[in-house]
């Protein structure tokens, strides 16, 4: 699994979020009726989690593949909404598809917090793309709310 970034200067952790296939190639559900296939929606993945295929709980040689796919063509049917039915959803269907790690409860709440927790940059400069401008927008406020404060 992939995790682009994104321009959510007020969340950084949470991010866009894509399911690669076995042959590495990246589906994200980047809008309304449309999933992207190897061109994520807000760029290249700055972060990414790898997930491991033995995990998978079924009898078909092609069960990861089959689980991304057909969560793919239910998410090019639905309409993309940022709170309650998202890209972190898409790949939550994959994952619960394919009854990944002997669950089907996974949702965004779970993938935020494991891609926080398991997450690895691909590079010094996918951090620093993911926190500077949330680091530059949290020193603008404080600047500001100093600046008011000592008037």
């Amino acid at each position: 699994m992939a995790t682009g970034r994104n321009g959510r200067w007020l969340f950084p952790i949470i991010g866009h979020m894509g399911i690669c296939t076995s042959a590495g190639v990246i589906r994200d559900f980047a809008g309304p009726y449309y999933v992207s296939e190897d061109n994520m929606a807000f760029g290249k993945p700055a972060k990414y989690w790898k997930l491991d295929p033995s995990k998978v709980y079924s009898c078909g040689p092609n069960a990861w593949d089959t689980a991304v796919h057909d969560a793919s063509e239910e998410y090019k049917h639905r309409m993309h909404n940022l709170c309650c039915d998202n890209c972190h959803s898409h790949v939550a269907l994959a994952l619960n598809l394919m009854r990944y790690d002997n669950s089907t409860s996974w949702n965004m709440v779970t993938l935020c917090f494991f891609s926080l927790l398991y997450g690895k940059y691909v590079s010094i400069g996918g951090f620093v793309k993911t926190w500077l401008p949330f680091i530059l927008f949290l020193g603008i406020i404080l600047i500001v709310t100093l600046t008011l404060h000592m008037r």
